[in-house]
């Protein structure tokens, strides 16, 4: 009875320490893929996020500036459209 015991613990064992290097593979897997995968993006013409969001602020800045330029141009072309009616009206 006593050598079967033996034999399952050693059987535990070895079963043990074939998950635990399963385990290990898997994480240096993990990382290997990880780093790759760092290296491609890396190696992509890409902008970090906060770049993107500061070109963001920036053109809706713009966009907002652009339409108060257009209010205030349709504002004078109203204001100096009856002075030009009266300019180029035949005599």
């Amino acid at each position: 009875m006593q050598s079967q015991n033996r034999l399952f613990d050693d059987f535990v064992k070895v079963l043990n320490g074939a998950a635990g290097t399963v385990a290990g593979m898997g994480r240096e897997a993990e990382a290997g893929f990880r780093e790759r995968a760092r290296e491609w993006v890396g190696g992509l013409d890409m902008v970090s996020r906060d770049e993107f969001e500061a070109v963001k602020a920036i053109a809706i800045a713009a966009r907002e500036e652009n339409m108060l330029l257009k209010a205030r141009l349709d504002a004078l072309e109203a204001r100096n459209a009856p002075a030009e009616a009266n300019v180029s009206a035949p005599l």
